[in-house]
């Protein structure tokens, strides 16, 4: 599906009329000639094909009056403004009522003219006549190349297809799918669970029943395409579609109907392959007023700013109205495209990119001394876990040392607050990465305790659509024929979207709750069953068009991930997506503990950096083995 939004073309049957005075000018012409006929099989009729007086020497001043007051009227309800590509019911009621308005129109004027009007049977006539003629005149063009381009459809293997929601949308989608030659989609049918559309026809298609109904009506009528035409809210109706079509080859394509009313394509246009957001019961974060004026003509800083999280902070923050947004990254290029990107939405002058690693003190020092922000968003990190676990020195330098060169330059600069981007892998972890977040918390609470820096730890699972997450990879997977590869078949992981994940630290940070906060990541998802619905979604049946293997868990992975340590309570639930976390205070010894992990470190001594990280960290044991064999 195309992002940027494309005008409609004027259809291409009708050249001629691509000038709007041509066009007037063949609308009225038309609309004269169907007035001048319809009054004439009027008097007819009426009168059995005889010349009658006085009607008869009185029929040019009638057809002269009439033509006048229907051009009048038809031109006064815009009737000559039609358009052929897009009618509808509003329309047809337009020419009913422009029919009635002239003809009473005639009748006055013929009464102010001092002449006998035409018998009432000759005007009632031809109101029905004129009115008749005037929709097939407009509406005609129109169903004939709708039967034109299902006749074509006919002869070039139609895709059958099947629509998920008889509603407005659905009903929308059809009419568009319809009247467009540029697919060779045919419709048969809609799927919808109101019972009370499953015994009418919308638009003279069956609507075959509810989802119970649906895998049954895809294999009776052969359908090769099911679209789903539903509010994006409903996951769950996206999910039951998703299993019912398992293992059937189809394809199915979602429309995001909130945008249908606003902006200027069709339906069809707007139809896309299905995402795995689209599974998840996530809902949109939104931002109350005081909540945007609190974000309205702040500085910040945002390290990490190429990464998934962090340009999406950035986004978020110029759209509610940051002043100036400084992006901090060791990712040359992709600090770049950010830029690009800002640029072209006309914010470039807000947006001040920096190349900049975290580990350099003394980079990092001018860089906030120089753009003196008031609040900073520090999602820089080394994030991969089997990649940590192969270079803990690397990870130590980078999470802790770089997090705490950070820490101390906002503090002596008296930055207002410091967001720290954290992980579910902080909690109980088994990862060099997890630990290194948790150290990163409890650097985070100990700084803004001693001084006047408002400190705030956010901890979070995975998002879907990440750098390096498992969505990407189980699509280039797919898209390569397999196989898809898990860890483990149990193994399970929170999932948010990425804008949500982002709203929430947002709303975290400047809510003041407190120190540690946890976002609400719903229930577990099974990576298993993730997979299954990725290769479903691609109209390919698991197991069998792409299998699926177990390649073992990865050093320092879990098979089920926290989000509160067994030491911590919940004390604040914040409308329901965020909680605030008390936990014990940092340990007397914290700096003297981190000093030491530096120096090993520093000093490429990998034993002793993972002796000096448990002694940091208690609750750290080390990778846990795999339990499932690499086949």
């Amino acid at each position: 599906m195309h992002e940027q939004m494309h005008p409609r073309r004027r259809p291409g049957w009708l050249p001629f009329l691509r000038s709007p005075a041509v066009r007037f000018a063949v609308v009225f012409g038309v609309d004269a000639m169907v007035t001048a006929a319809s009054l004439w099989v009027a008097m007819r009729l009426r009168f059995e094909g005889a010349s009658v007086a006085p009607y008869a020497a009185l029929f040019p001043r009638y057809l002269v009056t009439l033509t006048v007051a229907r051009l009048v009227t038809n031109y006064l309800l815009q009737l000559h403004r039609w358009s052929f590509s897009v009618p509808g019911l509003q329309d047809a009621v337009r020419v009913v009522a422009a029919a009635v308005i002239g003809s009473g129109l005639f009748v006055v004027a013929v009464v102010l003219q001092g002449r006998w009007p035409p018998p009432r049977s000759v005007i009632a006539l031809e109101l029905l006549l004129t009115a008749a003629l005037m929709l097939v005149a407009r509406f005609g063009p129109r169903l004939a190349l709708v039967y034109w381009h299902r006749f074509r459809r006919s002869r070039s293997g139609p895709q059958r297809t099947l629509i998920v929601g008889a509603g407005a949308a659905g009903e929308m989608l059809f009419r568009d799918l319809a009247r467009s030659g540029a697919h060779t989609h045919d419709v048969i049918g809609f799927i919808d669970d109101d019972e009370t559309k499953w015994s009418s026809l919308i638009s003279g298609k069956r609507v075959f029943g509810g989802l119970t109904a649906l895998r049954e009506t895809v294999i009776a009528q052969r359908i090769g395409h099911v679209f789903i035409a539903i509010p994006r809210e409903s996951h769950e109706v996206v999910r039951d579609v998703v299993e019912c079509c398992a293992g059937l080859r189809i394809q199915i394509k979602a429309l995001p109907v909130s945008f249908v009313y606003f902006q200027d394509r069709g339906a069809a246009d707007m139809l896309r392959d299905l995402a795995p957001d689209d599974l998840l019961s996530r809902r949109r974060v939104t931002f109350a007023t005081h909540e945007r004026e609190s974000f309205a003509g702040r500085r910040v800083m945002v390290t990490g700013a190429a990464g998934s999280i962090g340009s999406e902070i950035c986004r978020q923050l110029l759209d509610l109205g940051a002043s100036q947004i400084v992006a901090v990254d060791i990712n040359e290029n992709g600090l770049y495209l950010l830029e690009q990107r800002t640029r072209q939405d006309g914010r470039g002058d807000r947006f001040v990119p920096q190349v900049a690693d975290i580990r350099d003190r003394r980079r990092i020092e001018a860089l906030v001394a120089r753009f003196r922000p008031q609040d900073v968003f520090h999602a820089a990190a080394h994030k991969h876990v089997p990649l940590m676990e192969a270079s803990p020195c690397e990870a130590i330098k980078n999470n802790i040392t770089g997090t705490r060169h950070l820490l101390e330059a906002v503090e002596r600069a008296g930055v207002e607050c410091l967001v720290f981007i954290s992980t579910d892998k902080a909690v109980a972890p088994t990862s060099i990465m997890g630990a290194t977040k948790r150290v990163g918390e409890v650097m985070t609470r100990a700084v803004a305790g001693r001084s006047s820096l408002r400190g705030c730890a956010v901890r979070f699972g995975n998002v879907l659509g990440s750098d390096g997450s498992v969505v990407p990879l189980f699509r280039q997977q797919i898209e390569h024929g397999g196989p898809v590869t898990i860890t483990h078949p149990d193994v399970t992981r929170y999932f948010m979207t990425i804008p949500e994940a982002v709203g929430l630290v947002l709303k975290a940070a400047y809510g003041r709750y407190g120190d540690l906060c946890v976002l609400n990541m719903g229930e577990p998802i099974r990576i298993a069953d993730l997979a299954r619905q990725m290769i479903a979604m691609a109209g390919l049946v698991p197991e069998t068009d792409i299998p699926i293997v177990v390649t073992g868990l990865r050093p320092g992975e879990k098979l089920h991930e926290e989000l509160v340590t067994t030491d911590e309570r919940v004390t604040v639930e914040a409308g329901g997506a965020i909680r605030v976390i008390e936990g014990p205070p940092p340990p007397a010894d914290l700096w003297t503990l981190v000093d030491r992990l530096e120096r090993a470190a520093a000093d490429e001594d990998a034993p002793r950096t993972l002796d000096a990280l448990q002694a940091l960290v208690p609750t750290y044991q080390g990778p846990i083995p795999s339990s499932a064999p690499v086949r």
